[in-house]
């Protein structure tokens, strides 16, 4: 009796250990299947950014002509200063139609 016993508890056992074995097999085979989406995604995102890097770099190689804005800008202004006081010379003592001094 005892062995008939023994041989129903080894059979159950055996039973579970290849049940969990099952399991940790599907649950691995899932992890592996969302591994390879992750790396398909992954390269989709490469291959997407390697085709609008030379694109960004072509519109932004200009950017450190822009450090030269501020003294272009100063010229500008002393221009505009010059300008400014030719066209004070040339209106000074000018009098429109119906206007007094």
């Amino acid at each position: 009796m005892t062995s008939i016993m023994a041989a129903f508890d080894t059979h159950a056992l055996w039973q579970i250990a290849v049940g969990m074995g099952a399991v940790v097999l599907i649950v691995v085979v899932i992890l592996l299947m969302l591994l390879l989406s992750f790396v398909k995604d992954i390269q989709q995102s490469v291959a997407i950014l390697l085709e609008t890097a030379p694109i960004v770099a072509k519109h932004t190689s200009k950017i450190p002509l822009l450090a030269l804005t501020p003294a272009v800008l100063n010229l500008v202004i002393e221009e505009a200063i010059i300008q400014d006081g030719y066209m004070n010379a040339l209106t000074d003592g000018y009098t429109g139609a119906g206007e007094s001094l």
